[in-house]
């Protein structure tokens, strides 16, 4: 059941309980007394991490930072049917990226597949495990249900039988889904994992790493509970649908000679409305140019959110204040949005962009006077200095910050009002010109030398303050605006593919932006004064200048 709680709820159920567990498992008298905590990342490589696997990330790697224990990345590569190299450097990029390290243990699953065949035939040997012929339509014919037992015409398959089809299987004598090496475990058991489930199986495929020297792979749950043992885990954390995977876990490590006996943990793995997070859909998306890759600043993953703008501490700290929690949940978007507006408010330069520009021509201002003013780079932190900004006649503006006739509560500019042009001077609007079409095409207003600074020596008090950029010295910029891909909150629901949001996406061209932009550098980020916190895109160039909306200045987070 997906049972939706607040963020604050879950944190209060969960927020240690993890921790719990491991500060009992290596107390005195514990499982696991005088033993460093040891934990482990293990991937598949198929596609790109994503926000989901953020938070696994953040609990494996940091409940060994908690404890003072390591973590280790290991690639899950034993279905190499959609396995490849990108995949693995791109999921080591991501963890680098959140501030995680690894060190020097860094494992394939595929490191361990000559000991892991070993461990089969010992099963084979020991009567565990048996060559069934059952084609997968067959098995599933065959799988009975809570009230009749599994079948298989093939459990008593003498020992000599099972050791010599293994072997064959291995050489490569059979097709795919011809035979399977099954675990004799308990036919009539309530737990369907352990009705003598699939240990190994025929794959007639190039693998990433070992090419063709493997036509036979093993199973996920055969092969985990082996390599955690191998490489001395003390804790296997993994997400709640292992939870009933957890027996064959344990028989696995009970039933095979290993040096280690890991302890298994389920948590809830992360839910967050507005997308998808399944790789299989992600893959769709991209593979049918929904989005424009793995690394659409749309997309839930984590290089897509890097694109956008996300930063290492926005996610983990939303990761953290989310907690760990023993029931699957939903999280609002927005709250994510909230972690990296935080983070952002704190630390983006701050600058001025005007997106939707019009020129403002101030008639009283000197044609060949130029001017500069010198402007916080973050109020939040004076530490970071300030920079000057120049100013002249001509300025552009918003086009939203000028109404010819201004409705009820607007202060910015219209004919006969004043406005504060920001860190500058008190200027007062007196009309406009239109084109043929009757656009506004020029704002005219008269400054107030007097106020310069935006001070008013006389005290009379202007409501409106209003951004701005030198025409003199703008600099021409895209502005990509981005939003949800989807328009409802539980897109899986049904067809998600029916639910894409048609105005995820508008790109705006001709935005004026401050000079100073043209020297920075990918990743930097910016909060564009009244409109947003933006960054750099991946593809700007100095010649043309690109940005990320990464979240609005609103937030719509609603704190409990």
């Amino acid at each position: 059941m997906n049972e939706k709680k607040s963020n604050t709820e879950e944190t209060e159920i969960s927020s240690n309980f993890i921790q719990t567990f491991i500060a009992e498992d290596i107390a005195p008298g514990g499982r696991f007394e005088g033993k460093k905590v040891h934990t482990r990342f293990p991937p598949e490589p198929n596609g790109y991490l994503h926000i989901g696997h953020a938070k696994a990330i953040c609990i494996d790697f940091g409940m060994a930072e908690k404890f003072g224990g390591i973590c280790n990345l290991r690639m899950d590569d034993t279905n190499p049917t959609k396995e490849d190299t990108e995949y693995v450097d791109a999921i080591k990029e991501d963890i680098r990226w959140l501030g995680f390290s690894w060190d020097d243990r860094f494992y394939y699953a595929s490191d361990y597949f000559p000991q892991m065949y070993e461990m089969a035939v010992n099963l084979i040997r020991k009567g565990l495990a048996y060559v069934c012929q059952l084609t997968p339509e067959q098995m599933r014919e065959n799988r009975g249900d809570l009230t009749h037992p599994a079948v298989s015409p093939y459990r008593d398959r003498p020992i000599e039988e099972s050791l010599d089809l293994f072997e064959r299987m291995r050489k490569g004598e059979f097709r795919d889904g011809e035979m399977t090496l099954r675990a004799k475990i308990d036919l009539a058991s309530g737990n369907f994992n352990m009705r003598d489930p699939v240990i190994y199986r025929i794959n007639h495929i190039e693998h990433h790493r070992t090419g063709s020297e493997w036509c036979i792979y093993p199973m996920y749950d055969f092969a985990h509970p082996i390599e955690d043992a191998l490489e001395g885990i003390t804790h296997s954390l993994c997400t709640l649908e292992f939870e009933d995977h957890r027996p064959l876990y344990e028989w696995v490590i009970n039933h095979i000679d290993l040096p280690y006996k890991p302890r298994q943990i389920e948590f809830a793995r992360l839910g967050i409305n507005n997308t998808v997070m399944s790789k299989r859909k992600l893959r769709q998306l991209v593979e049918n140019h929904y989005v424009d890759g793995w690394d659409d600043p749309r997309m839930p993953t984590l290089c897509g959110l890097r694109r956008r703008g996300y930063t290492p501490a926005s996610i983990r700290n939303f990761c953290e204040r989310i907690g760990v929690a023993k029931v699957n949940s939903t999280v609002e978007y927005s709250f994510l949005e909230h972690c990296l507006r935080e983070d952002l408010n704190l630390n983006a330069q701050r600058t001025m962009a005007v997106l939707h520009p019009v020129k403002l021509v101030l008639t009283n201002y000197p044609e060949d006077q130029t001017e500069e003013f010198e402007v916080e780079n973050n109020p939040e932190k004076p530490q970071n200095g300030t920079r000057k900004v120049s100013f002249s006649r001509t300025l552009w503006i918003e086009k939203e910050d000028f109404m010819e006739e201004p409705v009820k509560g607007y202060f910015r500019l219209f004919p006969g009002n004043e406005v504060r042009l920001k860190t500058a001077y008190v200027v007062r609007c007196t009309g406009c010109k239109k084109d043929e079409n009757g656009n506004v095409v020029e704002v005219y207003a008269e400054y107030d030398p007097q106020t310069r600074g935006g001070n008013t020596p006389d005290g009379r008090k202007v409501k409106g303050t209003i951004h701005w950029v030198d025409a003199e010295t703008a600099v021409d910029a895209e502005v990509r605006l981005y939003d949800s891909l989807f328009t409802v909150p539980d897109p899986e629901a049904d067809d998600f593919l029916e639910h894409i949001n048609p105005d995820s996406l508008k790109v705006l061209q001709n935005c004026k932006v401050e000079p100073s932009l043209v020297n920075e550098k990918v990743p930097k980020s910016f909060q564009f004064m009244r409109q947003g916190y933006f960054c750099l895109d991946y593809d700007s160039t100095p010649e043309h200048l690109i940005f990320n909306r990464s979240v609005s200045l609103k937030d719509s987070f609603k704190k409990k």
